[in-house]
C-alpha cells in the first residue's frame, strides 16, 4: 500500500471528487479521503436539473460518474475514513486516518464540506432521529402518508418539500421571513403544489412529542401568535456551517470559520489548499465546487512540481485574495505563540447533508 502521495485530498463532496479528478489525470499520485459516503451533500440532492450539460440527474448518479472518473485515472478514495491527526507544518505533510494508518503527502487539499445547521432548541437535540431530520432523499419514505413540516426558505428547503409531497399527506413550509430566498422557479414550484402550505414570519419555539415528534410549535414574529402545527416530521434547511472547527490550529479561517484563501486557492500554509463550501465564498453550488476543485488541483500540481525542482511557494496572504473575505478576518494562532499543526483531530461524524443547488 503506498504510503506517499503527491497530493492528499480531504473531503469526497464535489469539489474534493474533482480535484481528484484533475490530479489523477496529471498524473499525481492522488489519495482522497472522507470520513462520511463520497459524495457529500451532492450525494443527498434529489435531482439537478441545472449541472451544464447534464439535462436531469440526481446527486447520487453524478456521485457515481465522478468517482468512476477520478479512480479510471488512478486516484485512491477512503470513504468512512475518520482523519485523526493532520501535521501541514513543513514540505511534508502528515494524514493520520483511523484504521488505515500514517500518509504523507507534498501538499494537501482541504474540501471538508459543511454540517447542516441546527435551531438549537433543547427539543430539537431531543427529537433528532424520532422525527427530525436534515435529508428528505434520506428518510423522506420513513413519512409516507403523514403530515410534515419543512423549516426553511431557501432552494434547498423549497425543492426538497416539493420531493417530500410524493410521500406525505401534506407539507408545511415554516420560514422565519415574509419572502423567500430561493430562486423564483424554487417559489412557483413550491406554491403550485397542492400538498404544500406556508406560514411565514415564524419563529420555531418547541417540538413536542412523546417517544417521536407529534408537533411543531410556532410564534408569528410580529403578533406572537402561537401556533401548534401537528406533524409526525420535520425537516430542517436553514443552511450549512463549515466543517472547519478541527482545522483552526492549522489554517487561517475568518470570524465565520471560513478557510481563507487566495484566487489560486492556497491557504495560509504552503502546500496547503482549500476548496469547495469550506472556504471564504459568497456563492456555494455544485458548480462552484467543482471550479474550485479545478482551481485547486492545477495550483496543487504546480506546488508539487516547484517543490520536485527545489522551488519554493509563498503561502496565501503574500498577495491580495481575490474571496471577498480578506485575510484581515482570519483568525491565526495569536501572535507569538506558534500554531501547533500536528494536533490531535476528531472530524464530526454527520449525517451527509444536501448539496447547494439553485
Amino acid at each position: 500500500m503506498d504510503r506517499h502521495y503527491d497530493v492528499i485530498v480531504i473531503g469526497a463532496g464535489a469539489a474534493g471528487l474533482t480535484a481528484g479528478i484533475y490530479l489523477a489525470r496529471a498524473r499525481m499520485r492522488t489519495l482522497i479521503v472522507d470520513h462520511g459516503t463520497v459524495g457529500g451533500q451532492m450525494i443527498l440532492t434529489y435531482q439537478v436539473a441545472n449541472y451544464p450539460g447534464v439535462e436531469n440527474a440526481s446527486g447520487a448518479e453524478i456521485v457515481a460518474t465522478m468517482r468512476r472518473q477520478a479512480e479510471s485515472f488512478g486516484a485512491r478514495v477512503l470513504a468512512h475514513s475518520e482523519v485523526q491527526r493532520i501535521d501541514l507544518a513543513g514540505d511534508v505533510k502528515t494524514v493520520e486516518v483511523e484504521d488505515e494508518g500514517t500518509f504523507t503527502a507534498t501538499a494537501v487539499i482541504l474540501a471538508t464540506g459543511g454540517v447542516p445547521r441546527m435551531l438549537g432548541l433543547p427539543s430539537e437535540a431531543a427529537f433528532k432521529g424520532r422525527g427530525i431530520s436534515f435529508c428528505a432523499t434520506c428518510d423522506g419514505d420513513f413519512f409516507e402518508g403523514k403530515d410534515i413540516v419543512v423549516i426553511g426558505g431557501g432552494n434547498s428547503a423549497l425543492e426538497e418539500a416539493v420531493s417530500l409531497t410524493k410521500y406525505a399527506t401534506s407539507v408545511t413550509v415554516v420560514h422565519e421571513f415574509d419572502h423567500f430566498q430561493a430562486q423564483p422557479w424554487a417559489v412557483d414550484e413550491a406554491r403550485a403544489n397542492p400538498k404544500i402550505r406556508f406560514l411565514m414570519e415564524q419563529d420555531v419555539r418547541e417540538f413536542v412529542g412523546g417517544e417521536s415528534l407529534e408537533a411543531v410549535v410556532v410564534a408569528h414574529k410580529r403578533t406572537g401568535e402561537i401556533t401548534r402545527i401537528p406533524a409526525e416530521g420535520a425537516f430542517l434547511f436553514i443552511g450549512y456551517v463549515p466543517n472547519t472547527a478541527w482545522l483552526k490550529d492549522h489554517v487561517a479561517l475568518n470570524g465565520r470559520g471560513e478557510i481563507v484563501t487566495d484566487e489560486s486557492l492556497r491557504t495560509d500554509v504552503a502546500g496547503v489548499f482549500a476548496a469547495g463550501d469550506a472556504r471564504a465564498k459568497r456563492y456555494r453550488q455544485i458548480t462552484t465546487a467543482v471550479a474550485d476543485g479545478t482551481i485547486a488541483a492545477l495550483a496543487a500540481v504546480e506546488h508539487v512540481a516547484s517543490r520536485a525542482k527545489g522551488a519554493g511557494e509563498k503561502p496565501a496572504g503574500k498577495e491580495p485574495a481575490a474571496s471577498p473575505i480578506t485575510s484581515s478576518e482570519a483568525s491565526p494562532a495569536a501572535p507569538g505563540k506558534a500554531r501547533d499543526h500536528s494536533r490531535l483531530l476528531r472530524l464530526p461524524r454527520a449525517r451527509a447533508s444536501r448539496a447547494s443547488v439553485s
